[in-house]
């Protein structure tokens, strides 16, 4: 979904605030609620800034800016807030190289996937949540012939 779709969406919902949320490494759920007015196309595209040492596990204090880039292909109306919130799960980008943050557990998701599609074991990962946070993978595995001999 473009950035200008998510805005329609926040306007068609009255969404009046939007919530950025990720995942730190030991599986605790972090956010940024901001107001809807200030979401525009280039943070949406961009991403926003945030210090990343403040996120235990992260980094250090000089060298802790991060983007949260939200993700707009899942767009989720809050529906325990008392006003009209928007939830946007983000991935995490290292500010100064843009690229994907090794610790950011939505990343690792990704390449985790990527990888087993590319070896051709799975067809359609699905990850899944238990309440402990812990990631457990359920695989469709592609069908091998294997001929065992028995002596």
């Amino acid at each position: 979904m473009s950035a200008s779709d998510v805005l329609k969406f926040i306007k068609e919902k009255e969404a009046e605030f939007v919530d950025l949320r990720f995942t730190d490494p030991r599986g605790k759920l972090q956010h940024l609620t901001m107001d809807s007015t200030v979401v525009d196309e280039d943070m949406l595209n961009e991403g926003v800034f945030f210090d990343g040492s403040s996120i235990a596990g992260w980094k250090a204090i000089n060298e802790s800016d991060m983007i949260l880039k939200p993700d707009t292909s899942r767009l989720i109306m809050d529906p325990f807030t008392s006003h009209n919130t928007l939830i946007l799960f983000c991935d995490i980008l290292d500010a100064v190289k843009k690229s994907p943050y090794e610790r950011d557990p939505r990343g690792t998701a990704k390449k985790a996937e990527e990888f087993l599609k590319n070896q051709g074991l799975v067809i359609k990962p699905t990850l899944v949540l238990n309440q402990s946070f812990l990631f457990l993978m359920t695989l469709e595995l592609t069908t091998i012939q294997i001929t065992l001999v028995l002596k």
